[in-house]
């Protein structure tokens, strides 16, 4: 069996999903935020017989000890019952959970994509940069800092416009695109006393959106220079160009190289590629999305990423 971790609606999912069951493949979608309440766990261990995971949900009950592959996707959290109003409780149930929940996901003897502790730590920005570096990716000058006084020297060093800050993660309830500094942003610097920041060298040139999918790389050039909002592609992607592009060999082999030291199989790669040629690591994000570029370009990443678990599925089988 062929197991996603996920949500519902989750559109990368479905995708995959329905390729996978229309090649006759057994696919079991587990959505962490049906635990503990719309679904049912039941674990056993005895000397005469092998463990069974059982689990008992809105897709039906399934035995995750079959699991042969699983697609670490998109995950939410555990929903505690919402009439446990103590927050002692609530913090009770939700532990008891996350160690019967993540203590199964471990246990099951199959290969991940990605595998679960390294798809956590690689999701941590201070890390990806670090490999980069050591891998021999180009950088832009990178300040995370809460020291409001370290912050306004590095602005002074690069320049005001042409330094940006962003968050480490964009989550859905309060997402924040990247910003290029303004003059009145220097009265703000104190407030970096409440969080850490990350202050970046503005690269002025083109995005790249790398998919790495295995040992198989789709990148596609988007270029939103000439958009509302070329700081930052994500918000403008509608009016940025796209095509796919085919990166240079040597480039390839230094991706593959950082994907391997994080441990990764699956990756969505943001690069920029400046006027003169030089390519620019930012980041990447072990659960990015690839629908837009497939949309627009053509390129066949869906099927590369059914086609793999296909492949591990059978490998281990």
């Amino acid at each position: 069996m062929i197991l996603v971790v996920s949500y519902p609606n989750e559109e990368h999912t479905i995708d995959v999903v329905n390729r996978l069951r229309n090649a006759g493949r057994e696919v079991r979608i587990l959505n962490l935020s049906d635990f503990p309440g719309r679904a049912n766990v039941s674990l056993s261990w005895s000397e005469k017989s092998d463990p069974k995971y059982q689990i008992d949900g809105p897709e039906g009950n399934c035995d995750l000890s079959t699991v042969r592959v699983a697609w670490w996707r998109r995950v939410v959290p555990f929903e505690i019952e919402p009439r446990i109003k103590d927050v002692a409780q609530r913090a009770f149930a939700e532990s008891e959970t996350s160690q019967a929940i993540n203590g199964v996901l471990d246990a099951i003897e199959c290969t991940w994509i990605n595998p679960r502790c390294a798809d956590e730590s690689a999701h941590r920005k201070p890390l990806q940069w670090d490999v980069a570096k050591r891998i021999g990716l180009t950088l832009p000058q990178t300040l995370v800092t809460n020291d409001p006084d370290a912050g306004r020297n590095f602005i002074e060093k690069v320049g005001i416009g042409k330094t940006v800050f962003k968050a480490f993660l964009s989550i859905i309830e309060d997402w924040r695109e990247t910003r290029l500094i303004k003059p009145q942003d220097l009265d703000r610097l104190e407030s970096l006393r409440y969080a850490p920041v990350i202050f970046q060298e503005y690269i002025e040139g083109v995005d790249l959106r790398i998919i790495v999918i295995g040992d198989r790389i789709f990148a596609a050039e988007i270029d939103a220079r000439k958009t509302s909002y070329p700081v930052d592609m994500r918000m403008v992607i509608g009016e940025a160009s796209m095509k796919p592009i085919k990166l240079p060999s040597d480039l390839q082999h230094m991706i593959l190289r950082f994907m391997r030291a994080l441990g990764l199989i699956y990756g969505a790669i943001d690069m920029r590629r400046t006027d003169e040629g030089d390519f620019v690591f930012l980041e990447v994000n072990p659960a990015g999305q690839w629908l837009f570029v497939e949309e627009r370009t053509g390129l066949p990443i869906s099927q590369a990423m059914a086609d793999l678990l296909s492949e591990l599925h059978d490998k281990h089988a």
